[in-house]
């Protein structure tokens, strides 16, 4: 079976391991990158160059980019606008929700179809089951190239709004940042009576923390309800639990400036006459960005 032909433009760590999965799935793979000696590896094991990002997409009817940011990635595609017309462009460059939704609707005006995603994965995991890929956009370009996305890892295809990947990719990324916010706190925390981090991270915290990820399914469940029943501590309890935790840092001369932001959402809700409902009411608090 002939396998698609596939353009990749941005050939750094991301951008190379894409082209050598597609050369190793036996698509034809052509390859443009700014600086040129970047591509020779690839070259080397049977892609095809591009000089120009012109050139990269009338190579291909689906072009696959991983540049810096969506500033960038608009900035080439606008050498390309005679090109574009009936191609597909697959940009997995991380960027905004907006960002995303703008350049959806400049490539439609000039002829292609756009599906934009992240990558949640680092290379070495690429084409496992480990990185997960989420995009969005054109239905019928997900119906036609959507194995073009599978081959990176486990896709998973959010919707026709173009930017609907880059909001669950910045989301995730919060998440995540949370995460770190509160790990290196806590480990500023223990290391002021001298306590080593790795022992604290590997015999105390992780354990912890796999036990605490199973609680969230069910604080999901407490926020699309939107009634906020209490399955496991209410706001009242977590105030009072984190201002503790905040008294405990101050006097290690530690700052509790991380647990200011949450403390903060959750005696507003508090203050609103919600004290008996469970601590995930916190969310309503954070819709607003006033």
């Amino acid at each position: 079976m002939t396998k698609t032909p596939v353009s990749v433009i941005g050939l750094g760590r991301m951008g190379a391991t894409i082209a050598e999965i597609y050369l190793r799935e036996g698509h034809p793979t052509t390859v443009w990158n700014r600086t040129p000696a970047k591509a020779e590896p690839l070259l080397a094991k049977g892609a095809r160059p591009a000089a120009t990002v012109a050139e990269a997409v009338a190579a291909s009817p689906v072009s696959v980019i991983m540049l810096a940011d969506d500033t960038v990635v608009r900035a080439s595609l606008e050498s390309a606008t005679s090109e574009l017309d009936g191609r597909t462009i697959v940009n997995l460059t991380t960027g905004r929700p907006d960002e995303a939704r703008e350049l959806g609707d400049w490539l439609a005006g000039h002829g292609a179809e756009y599906l934009d995603g992240g990558v949640l994965g680092v290379p070495q995991t690429l084409a496992t089951p480990e990185s997960v890929i989420i995009y969005s956009g054109s239905t019928a370009a997900n119906q036609r190239h959507g194995e073009i996305v599978a081959a990176l890892g486990t896709a998973r295809y959010l919707g026709a709004d173009h930017g609907l990947a880059s909001l669950n990719d910045m989301a995730i990324l919060s998440g995540m940042y949370g995460l770190f916010s509160g790990y290196f706190h806590s480990v500023a925390m223990v290391d002021s009576e001298g306590f080593k981090a790795a022992e604290f991270t590997k015999d105390l915290l992780i354990p912890w923390l796999r036990s605490i990820v199973d609680v969230l399914p069910t604080l999901a469940d407490e926020i699309d309800s939107g009634d906020y029943p209490v399955n496991f501590s209410n706001l009242d309890v977590n105030v009072a639990g984190i201002e503790n935790i905040m008294r405990t840092s101050r006097s290690q001369g530690v700052t509790d400036a991380p647990l200011v932001p949450l403390r903060d959402a959750l005696a507003a809700q508090q203050e609103k006459g919600h004290g008996e409902a469970s601590f995930s009411r916190a969310v309503e608090e954070l819709k607003s960005s006033e």
